[in-house]
């Protein structure tokens, strides 16, 4: 395996090398870098022109300049680049900093929803083929992966950002608008549990009832303005996600684990009084990883104590029960100080990047200051997200598809395996498999490929370098998001294929 790895790192280290020349010689030639300062009737015009070619060595021949970026380039590798200098003079050491920051917090929040929407509804799609929720999910799936990037980003910061805000200053639904809201709920709640006619007519109506009854009261509480869970809906969220790990792995018929994981859930509720002070204004991020980790911790102690023979099992779900339990603790505390945030931001949802304006200096908790910041993140997280799944949703549905029909997917079943036994243990680790590559290239196209979503969004993250570096006849700019978008791929690439042996240990030999 360490071998394979050294060879497949010297092949890309070669790629990178040949499009890294390419690069710079099509960035070069791609017009005059002095055009500007050429039609200027600036007094001190030949000052600017002289000091551009400094800048920007254009004095050397193209070869000379490419080998010495090369040579800062290659001073990566001990951690000390030296990228140059822009055509105006500033650091792109400083400028990469500044945009890949920008661009990694955009883009591993859309990756990490995308990968888990995406695969989930792709592997639902699978097992129930040809179902009416089938048909919606594939239907989706096709108009968000057609859908041009630009329209869809303009689209959402019209109803996204202005309707929005403007809605939320006074915040007041219709009953025709509360009716279509339950609607669609009932219909995708039925579609995802499925069953026979009369199960999914009696879920849609239950649905539909409970749902419209619940905004109804939203709305009167003005609950959109001043939100908030409370404990009994954290607890209800608990047990829901003690429920998806039962049938995930045992199901519900393990009384021990059961039991195990109502504990944890018991031990959450003593939890979420004894942490109140802390959870309601935390110091920083790290008290909350903090308290996450502790709620893990917990969890896993208490399936490792009351889980008998199956400990592993019962960590996993008293584990990932305590940790749902703690993020719905964090989202209700986040939940009630919305209504503070909007007493100082009235039009909270922004449609720039904070890059391109300061951030407005607010005071209140760390929950406030945390929707300052995330706030600029939700219209193009949303846009690179939808696509995202759409992908993801297609290709698991074909994997788990061609999964499910192989003979030892069948030789389990006749052994008398449950659905939930085969499908979760047997097939959805062998259909990962080929999804691993398309994540892996996924994250690396869209940290360094997001450039509409960036421009139209007016976030200056690597895109919008890449673009300002083209439209200047710049190389500098250019080449440094070279590096980060040839290396991510190189990377990611890597990792597909460690994760690829650790899938199936077959491909380790």
């Amino acid at each position: 395996m360490l071998q394979f790895i050294l060879r497949r790192i010297g092949i890309s280290a070669l790629v990178l090398l040949m499009g890294s020349a390419l690069m710079f010689f099509a960035t070069i030639n791609a017009g005059d870098p002095l055009q500007d300062l050429r039609e200027s009737r600036a007094t001190n015009r030949d000052q600017l022109i002289a000091a551009r070619i400094d800048n920007m060595n254009l004095d050397l021949p193209w070869w000379q300049r490419y080998l010495s970026w090369l040579a800062g380039a290659g001073k990566c590798l001990a951690l000390q680049c030296d990228l140059g200098t822009s055509r105006d003079g500033a650091n792109i050491n400083a400028l990469l900093l500044s945009s890949a920051g920008a661009s990694l917090r955009l883009v591993s929040l859309s990756v990490a929803l995308a990968i888990v929407i995406g695969i989930l509804l792709g592997v639902l799609s699978a097992i129930r083929q040809y179902s009416g929720f089938d048909y919606a999910i594939t239907f989706l799936a096709f108009l968000f992966f057609s859908l041009p990037v630009f329209w869809a980003a303009v689209l959402l910061k019209e109803f996204g950002a202005y309707r929005f805000n403007n809605w939320i200053a006074d915040p007041a639904l219709a009953t025709t608008a509360m009716a279509v809201i339950a609607v669609v709920f009932a219909v995708v709640v039925a579609a995802v549990l499925g069953g026979g006619l009369r199960r999914e007519a009696i879920t849609f109506a239950v649905t539909a009832v409970v749902v419209f009854g619940a905004v109804l009261v939203f709305d009167r509480v003005d609950w959109w303005r001043q939100p908030a869970l409370g404990l009994p809906i954290i607890i209800v969220g608990a047990l829901a996600a003690l429920a998806f790990f039962l049938v995930l792995t045992v199901g519900l018929s393990e009384r021990r684990i059961l039991y195990s994981g109502l504990g944890t859930v018991a031990t959450g509720i003593v939890a979420y009084f004894v942490t109140a002070p802390v959870v309601r204004d935390p110091s920083g991020w790290w008290v909350v990883l903090a308290l996450g980790l502790v709620a893990l911790v917990v969890g896993a102690a208490i399936g490792w104590f009351f889980g008998g023979f199956q400990k592993k099992i019962a960590m996993f779900v008293c584990g990932g029960t305590a940790l749902a339990f703690a993020f719905l603790v964090f989202m209700d505390q986040l939940l009630r100080n919305w209504g503070g945030f909007l007493q100082q931001v009235p039009r909270p949802i922004k449609t720039i990047g904070d890059a391109a304006i300061p951030y407005q200096k607010l005071d209140g908790n760390f929950y406030i200051i945390m929707y300052n910041w995330g706030v600029q993140l939700v219209l193009p997280t949303i846009v690179l997200t939808l696509i995202s799944i759409a992908g993801y949703s297609r290709y698991t549905r074909s994997s788990m598809l061609e999964t499910i029909n192989q003979d030892y997917i069948r030789t389990a079943r006749s052994k008398g395996l449950s659905d939930r036994v085969v499908y979760s243990k047997h097939a959805l680790r062998n259909a990962l498999i080929p999804i691993t590559t398309i994540v892996a290239f996924d994250f690396a196209n869209l940290l360094g490929g997001a450039v509409v979503t960036e421009t139209v969004f007016g976030w200056k993250g690597l895109g919008d370098m890449f673009k300002t570096g083209l439209d200047f006849v710049d190389p500098g700019p250019v080449m440094a998001y070279y590096v980060v978008a040839g290396t991510a791929a190189v990377f990611m690439n890597m990792l597909a294929d460690i994760a690829y042996a650790f899938l199936d240990p077959r491909i380790r030999r």
